[in-house]
């Protein structure tokens, strides 16, 4: 979605050279407003609220605008600010008041029993970022503060002990979609989200449905939840504040590019190279240019962003090869012999081959398939200025907080596999990368460097711009998010439904632009869209109706969950997903065609197979133990064959060939799960067994044929090796002791610790 006529900032200037065009965005001035108060300082903050901003003297100049709002108040809230400006110290002055209304004022006690704050970010590095910054700064009021996300899990326990939870989209909405979770849910006061302008993304729709249930619940039940919606600049805020219920006299906070803490001066590339290798070469041309002007000449640092871990030493090496042959290696690399002799010190030090390569010369790599010591080697030197340039890919921005002075994103495409294709870089991806351009202490202004394919110009000048509208994608996924409302219990009628999408973003947009929404002249009379809410509930529900989630009686309106209905909402599975399952999973089906059923799910419609991957899933179809009917040109059959890969271990070669296996088994859980609760449900035994097996072997990433031993880090390749030679079943290793284990497996110093591990297996007698 582009806007063609985006309008440019005074100053802008054009330069075409071959192959490519640039355009330069000057620094936005900064608005000097002699009405603004300076900058309050923390020693005005009530003494008890204190020790939650640490040694800092004083808020910067949003903070300030907002606290009366944050701190004063208890309306929701939108701030709409650049990256890296200190939004979440916003957030920290809102759970500061909401902590405050729990505190004795005599004692200072906190009654921690009556409240709970949920933070939601979209990714689980921030999620980890988020909860040691919070975990840190709240620890003097005993408060804990927790990370819930796919990876880690908590306990009812856990739960209890936390007043801070800080959690993905995805996982909350699950847990408010569960009635069962209620005990803590309805002790939530303050929801913050941060990146709010994800409403755009394909994962917009869960916010809409987190933002919604919140609001109607509290409409009906009276409990006071405060939401907080943190979001980059952007075009439309207004219609996000009236989705938010803000009221935009007080608690509409907008802030634009100049109140970045250190401004950018903006660069767009575009490559009008039409052939793939022409416009790489290219791409790595213009690299080298900007590192010969910015670090050669400017003495800057520089960090590069490309989007797949082999491209990172790629990129490193031709600028690096470049500028030998064109001897300019002298102007990149710091001249002073003790910064070489550190790099050339690091790179004997360092284990991944290409980062010794490149090392000596000054330049770095960064990526998530390096070890944690290399990385944090590089990180060192880079915040030491011994490494001038370094090549990453985008976990470096959402991760580890290394600003530098220019920042290039080479390149905007990546590879998606939910889409089966190479896609464009998501809004928020290119802000938080060039959110780390501009050193606060060092620079008066930051460089962003954005290179891309002459067509794609036009969407990234409006974006960084701010002139892309934030869109609703709610449509997408109506049918599924309806029947999680149903589920609840929270939409029992079609005029409960109605109701229900008035709580949307989508309803805001589609009174603002109806044309973008289909709105005909059909609705023209209808001021709050209410025939248009119905037809959309009732296509929905008929939707819901045939895939066996509801049962919808058109003429009463009356809307009923079912058992399948419940399982599609608490594993988050799609209607489609769940019609497929319907068909196949029946009676008579044998564990094969469960991984058959399993690779047709509408998860991973979108997953094709490529040309170039045929050879390396030849193979692997070969190595897999579960025969697999398809041919290997069939996506399902690369589905089968990758979760069998994941359950054996196996190694994979290409870049997206592991995004999609990553993609795979990132959902395998769930729909696993799913499969075996729909069984559960028909009252199929033996389908279920298979079904829970199934899970098990995902889960653990084992076959049944392999000893339980395996499930344990520490258990030595040689003992899995003997325990898996001997023909012994696993319920005779409960009745040796040591001496006779060591003598079964023939590792006489091992039988202690075998047994050791093998009494720690429960034995279920039924």
């Amino acid at each position: 979605m582009t806007n063609q006529n985006v309008r440019l900032p005074q100053g802008t200037v054009k330069k075409t050279f071959k192959g490519y065009e640039e355009i330069h965005v000057p620094v936005p001035k900064k608005k000097v407003d002699p009405s603004e108060p300076g900058l309050m300082p923390t020693s005005a903050l009530p003494a008890w609220a204190r020790a939650g901003f640490g040694t800092s003297q004083s808020l910067n100049r949003i903070q300030t605008k907002c606290y009366p709002s944050a701190f004063e108040h208890d309306g929701n809230m939108l701030i709409c600010a650049p990256t890296g400006s200190g939004k979440t110290n916003v957030a920290m002055l809102t759970m500061l008041r909401e902590i405050g209304k729990h505190r004795d004022p005599n004692t200072g006690d906190i009654n921690l029993d009556n409240f709970k704050i949920i933070y939601i970010a979209p990714l689980k590095a921030l999620v980890q970022e988020q909860v040691g910054n919070f975990g840190k700064r709240l620890e003097p009021y005993g408060i804990q503060v927790s990370e819930l996300t796919g990876d880690r899990q908590l306990t009812k326990q856990q739960i209890a002990e936390t007043n801070v939870i800080v959690t993905t989209p995805e996982k909350w909405d699950v847990i408010t979609r569960k009635a069962t979770d209620t005990s803590y849910t309805n002790l939530v006061r303050l929801i913050c989200i941060d990146e709010i302008h994800l409403l755009h993304d394909d994962r917009g729709p869960v916010l809409e449905s987190i933002v919604s249930r919140t609001i109607r619940k509290q409409e009906q039940t009276g409990d006071p939840v405060r939401i907080v919606g943190l979001s980059a600049t952007l075009p439309n805020y207004r219609d996000v504040a009236a989705f938010l219920r803000v009221d935009p006299a007080q608690d509409l906070h907008y802030f634009d590019g100049s109140f970045r803490p250190c401004p950018l001066r903006q660069e767009f590339i575009g490559v009008t190279d039409k052939k793939a290798i022409k416009q790489l070469k290219t791409m790595n041309d213009v690299c080298y240019n900007k590192v010969l002007e910015q670090v050669g000449q400017n003495k800057q640092q520089m960090l590069i962003f490309t989007h797949s871990r082999k491209e990172t030493a790629k990129t490193a090496k031709y600028i690096r090869d470049k500028a030998l042959e064109m001897e300019t290696i002298g102007q990149i690399l710091r001249v002073d012999a003790a910064s070489r002799e550190i790099l050339r010190e690091e790179s004997e030090q360092v284990g991944n081959a290409d980062l010794k390569d490149v090392l000596p010369y000054g330049f770095g790599i960064h990526h998530a398939g390096m070890s944690r010591a290399d990385r944090t080697a590089v990180e060192d030197l880079f915040a030491d200025g011994a490494i001038q340039v370094l090549v990453c890919t985008a976990t470096l921005a959402w991760g580890v907080n290394l600003p530098a002075h220019t920042v290039i994103i080479k390149g905007t495409q990546i590879y998606s596999p939910e889409k089966g294709s190479w896609v464009e870089l998501s809004p928020q991806d290119v802000l938080q990368m060039l959110g780390r351009a501009g050193r606060p202490q060092y620079d008066t202004y930051g460089e962003g460097i954005i290179i891309t394919a002459q067509s794609e110009l036009q969407y990234y000048l409006s974006l960084m711009n701010q002139q892309l509208p934030i869109e609703s994608q709610f449509v997408s996924r109506l049918a599924d998010n309806l029947n999680a409302e149903i589920v609840l219990g929270n939409v029992r009628s079609r005029d409960e439904g109605v109701d229900w999408l008035g709580y949307t973003y989508l309803f805001v947009r589609m009174i603002r632009s109806p044309g973008l929404y289909q709105v005909g002249a059909d609705y023209d009379d209808d001021e709050t869209l209410e025939q248009k809410r119905v037809d959309l509930i009732h296509s929905a529900a008929m939707v819901l109706e045939k895939a066996n989630l509801v049962k919808y009686d058109k003429k009463t309106g009356r809307l009923q969950g079912t058992d399948l209905g419940r399982i599609a909402s608490h594993y988050y599975i799609t209607h489609n997903s769940m019609l497929t399952y319907n068909m196949h999973i029946q009676p008579s089906v044998t564990p094969i065609e469960l991984f058959r059923v399993f690779a047709l799910s509408e998860e991973f419609k979108y997953i094709p197979v490529r040309q170039d991957e045929k050879l390396e899933l030849a193979k692997l179809l070969q190595r897999v133990p579960i025969p697999v009917k398809e041919t290997i040109d069939e996506p399902h059959c690369k589905i089968n064959v990758l979760l069998q890969a994941y359950v054996s271990r196996l190694k994979l070669e290409g870049l997206a060939l592991m995004a999609d296996l990553v993609y795979v088994t990132q959902s395998a859980g769930r729909i696993l799960r799913a499969m075996f609760e729909i069984a559960l449900k028909k009252g199929w035994a033996s389908v279920a067994k298979d079904a829970l097996d199934l899970c098990k072997m995902a889960e653990k990433r084992m076959w049944p044929t392999m000893t339980p031993l395996r499930q344990f880090p520490e258990c030595s390749g040689e003992i899995i090796k003997k325990a898996e030679r001997i023909d012994v079943p696993w319920q005779s290793y409960f009745d040796l002791d040591p001496p006779r284990m060591g003598e079964l497996l023939g590792m006489q110093r091992q039988g202690r610790q075998v047994c050791g591990m093998v009494a720690k297996f429960p034995r279920l007698e039924i």
